[in-house]
């Protein structure tokens, strides 16, 4: 059985779970700072701001994420010296310049009444069982934006597209990846979604 709780609200520490997730579903975009997963997982396990963040749990495990901001609330927070510590100084100050330009920058006007999500990801032998599907659900019923956004979105990311449009988000913008690093990363657009929620009826 699946359970979805805020990640601050859970009965475990998510962090490990979390961060192994994040290497996992990031890895072609953080390859440049390490190839190991694990080194990757315990640079990045302080950054998650937990009252953001939605977890899915099966039998104690962290096995899907999702966070929702209001776009002034920042999901994530990196701390240079913990990226040193794990990536060394290089990487480490590096990563803290790019990522944080990359994760720090809300993507929603606060006034437009939007909620953003963001870090949507499943440990892969959970993929395809319907984890983000009820991630997503479960923002989407209980937060009250009244516009949903979902931003950075690789084109070649196919599934999870599809899983979007089949909760009714639909595409409104195309950002173009330069060539030199499209070629290097194999992705060629970045998509945003948008889904408008429906007003409910007392009838």
């Amino acid at each position: 059985m699946i359970t979805v709780v805020k990640a601050d609200q859970a009965e475990l520490d998510v962090r490990p779970g979390l961060s192994e997730l994040f290497a996992d579903g990031f890895k072609e975009w953080l390859g440049f700072f390490s190839k190991d997963p694990k080194k990757l997982a315990a640079a990045f396990a302080h950054m998650f701001v937990l009252d953001q963040f939605y977890v899915a749990l099966h039998k104690g495990q962290v096995i899907g994420m999702a966070a929702c901001t209001n776009g002034t609330s920042l999901s994530v927070k990196l701390d240079k010296q913990e990226l040193r510590k794990h990536l060394g100084w290089y990487k480490g100050t590096l990563a803290g310049v790019f990522l944080k330009k990359e994760f720090e920058t809300p993507f929603v006007h606060p006034s437009s009444g939007a909620g953003s999500i963001e870090f949507v990801g499943t440990a892969s032998e959970f993929r395809g069982q319907g984890v983000a599907t009820q991630l997503i659900r479960h923002i989407l019923e209980h937060t009250s934006y009244k516009v949903y956004l979902i931003e950075e979105v690789a084109d070649t990311n196919m599934a999870a597209i599809k899983l979007y449009n089949k909760l009714g988000f639909e595409e409104y913008k195309r950002r173009e990846i330069p060539s030199h690093r499209a070629k290097k990363i194999g992705v060629n657009h970045i998509v945003s979604l948008r889904l408008g929620k429906q007003p409910s009826s007392n009838a």
